[in-house]
């Protein structure tokens, strides 16, 4: 376990690279062909499990792929497509309000900049840098509580919210990291560095991990 100097990100993220990919990929990844279905389906991730943000983005999907199509959905019925995903009455009220905005504001396509995204109510910075990265490939840093987690366990960001974490990101992590770095820690968030008592024994960043904020790991 390493005890003081800076953690060596590039070695954390090469090493992961190799570790993450014997895990299933992060549920909004299997959208990554639409900019549109990566925001919808992200929007339905909040506060979800992936196999049921999957389940019920696929069941949205084989019905409407289009800001035109789900907003032709009625409102009960969207519901009952997402059902069970977590706040599924606001999520469905969500978006129609987003396919609204879509429509209206940029012509039923989903803007490519973080700022016109924040823009549209309903959507925050962990939706829109997925949007960003995921769906279009352009620099962006997404952080969930995993990445937030993660950071700071490692020592290399020391940030109370997600939000300061993003913004501790963009300043010290090298921009080549930024698209990958959401879904590789991801991953290993939900399969190892779990938040509780995480897998230290069998990590392989175990020689170089501070561990900090870690009081019992197996």
């Amino acid at each position: 376990m390493k005890k003081s100097g800076e953690f060596p990100v590039g070695r954390a993220v090469t090493a992961l690279r190799r570790e993450v990919a014997k895990f299933k990929v992060p549920v909004v990844g299997h959208f990554a062909d639409s900019p549109f279905k990566v925001l919808v389906s992200t929007i339905l991730s909040l506060r979800t499990k992936d196999k049921t943000t999957h389940e019920a983005s696929d069941r949205l999907f084989a019905e409407a792929v289009t800001p035109e199509g789900i907003l032709g959905i009625p409102i009960p019925r969207l519901e009952k497509l997402i059902f069970p995903v977590g706040f599924y009455k606001v999520k469905a009220a969500t978006l129609h309000h987003v396919c609204k905005t879509l429509i209206e504001k940029h012509g039923g396509n989903v803007p490519r900049t973080l700022d016109e995204l924040l823009a549209i109510k309903g959507i925050g910075r962990k939706t829109a840098n997925l949007v960003v990265t995921v769906g279009f490939g352009l620099p962006g840093i997404c952080v969930d509580v995993h990445v937030h987690r993660i950071s700071n366990r490692w020592g290399y960001v020391k940030t109370a919210t997600p939000e300061q974490t993003e913004m501790a990101l963009r300043k010290k992590l090298p921009p080549k990291y930024w698209i990958e770095y959401n879904d590789l820690l991801v991953a290993f968030g939900q399969n190892v560095c779990l938040p509780l008592s995480p897998f230290c024994s069998r990590c392989v960043l175990q020689t170089i991990c501070p561990r900090i904020g870690v009081p019992r790991h197996r």
